[in-house]
């Protein structure tokens, strides 16, 4: 009789209430995955990027600027992409790579400042604490395998001592008086070292054709960059943000290289 009431008249009943079926996935309690086969879903490559951010110290603040080209794989798709992010009258924050990461980040940004500003404690986000608090942000998305896509430049003035900060998607962080990320790294970098070390100290307005020359050099080397760029330039007055600003090039001697095709 016990046989008969734990199998039934038709043989073996389910292995268990609400178990696993045989052949498929179990599904347990809490799980936000109710296919039973299909894994957890994240972004394994940028879609719309930005490629170059470039920054450097002068005398008195810090410069910083990124082109306005959003490009959907190898097509110049979007002209119009500002990637660099004011944040208050003494950080500006610049991004390379995934455009969409940028703005979700961005968002989380803005929202935290306002949360700043309604405290009226008298504290508000300085550059070195916006460096730390990326760091953090990017790592921990590391870690979870879902990364931000992103590389950061942090360009501000605190204590009147202008600071640059880069932070990479998988929380990899340092500062120095130049940066630079995306193709920049390795095209205008090494002129803006050159010329910092030949000539010192920067006043603002050889920083700024600094800038120009190199964002000139990158639009003709990089087919991911487009001649009309974003500029902020951060002293004790304030944040400066110029742009779109547009570049003079010539193609004159276009036709004589050759070889490359």
């Amino acid at each position: 009789m016990a046989l008969s009431g734990m199998f039934g008249r038709d043989g073996p009943g389910p292995l268990w209430g609400g178990g696993p079926t045989p052949g498929l996935f179990y599904n347990f309690p809490g799980s936000r995955n109710t296919s039973g086969m299909e894994a957890k879903q994240v972004t394994q490559s940028p879609v719309v990027t930005g490629s170059s951010v470039l920054g450097l110290q002068f005398k008195g603040g810090v410069i910083i600027a990124a082109d306005m080209l959003g490009s959907y794989g190898s097509l110049a798709r979007y002209r119009n992409c500002p990637r660099l992010l004011k944040v208050n009258d003494t950080t500006v924050i610049g991004a390379a790579g995934d455009y969409a990461d940028f703005q979700h980040l961005s968002s989380a940004i803005e929202q935290r400042v306002i949360d700043e500003e309604c405290m009226n404690d008298g504290f508000a986000y300085t550059p070195t604490s916006l460096h730390c608090w990326l760091t953090r942000v990017l790592y921990n998305r590391r870690c979870q395998f879902n990364p931000f896509w992103n590389t950061y430049i942090v360009a501000g003035l605190e204590n009147d001592q202008p600071y640059l900060g880069y932070v990479d998607k998988i929380g990899m962080a340092y500062e120095a008086p130049s940066l630079a990320c995306g193709f920049g790294a390795y095209l205008a970098l090494p002129i803006i070292r050159d010329t910092m070390d030949k000539k010192g100290e920067l006043t603002k307005e050889e920083a700024v054709d600094l800038i120009d020359r190199c964002m000139k050099l990158l639009y003709y080397r990089d087919a991911r960059s487009l001649n009309k760029y974003q500029l902020a330039i951060i002293t004790k007055d304030g944040v400066d943000l110029r742009g779109p600003i547009v570049s003079e090039t010539n193609w004159e001697i276009a036709h004589m290289i050759k070889g490359y095709e």
